[in-house]
């Protein structure tokens, strides 16, 4: 029997990512994320004995640039349609795969100028293999870049995240 968080759990996870590249207006700067992030667990219908759904309630982390403004990345919506996941593969020790389905919007705010907020092109992925459930600052990394648009531009990118290594763990 896998160890899972009970169904209708609501759980709360800190972030750090520190030393991210964000790529914005042909520089690229080097951030630290600090926020968290909250979900709850549902059946997964798909496997429902070695893992479950997790559905995000909420997601906020934020830096500074460089003395030039700030950027906050958040939850774009409500996560109707839950596709993250956390699995138990391993039994003995165990382990865990956990995958965070993230559409988020990003809200640059230059010193002195107005907010430019920008949305994921695709929803980021980021994964993680835990040995503990609940993460303990655990690494979680993206599967692939995340590309930045303006809502009403989708097909011209205008950021760009190449990595997001982001240590989770209970705040």
């Amino acid at each position: 029997m896998a160890h899972l968080p009970p169904i209708g759990a609501e759980i709360p996870l800190s972030q750090l990512a520190t030393n991210t590249p964000f790529e914005y207006q042909g520089k690229t700067h080097t951030l630290d994320f600090r926020g968290g992030l909250k979900y709850r667990v549902d059946v997964n219908p798909n496997d429902p004995i070695n893992s479950v759904r997790l559905q995000i309630v909420g997601h906020r982390v934020s830096a500074q640039m460089d003395g030039e403004g700030s950027i906050t990345i958040e939850q774009n919506d409500v996560d109707v349609d839950a596709k993250s996941l956390l699995k138990q593969v391993q039994q003995f020790p165990p382990k865990y795969e956990q995958i965070f389905v993230l559409p988020f919007t990003a809200t640059i705010q230059a010193d002195g100028g107005e907010p430019v907020v920008l949305t994921t092109k695709e929803p980021a992925l980021l994964k993680g293999t835990l040995t503990n459930y609940l993460p303990r600052g655990d690494l979680h990394v993206l599967e692939k870049p995340v590309d930045l648009v303006a809502p009403d531009a989708p097909h011209r990118v205008l950021a760009r995240i190449p990595k997001f290594p982001v240590k989770m763990g209970a705040p």
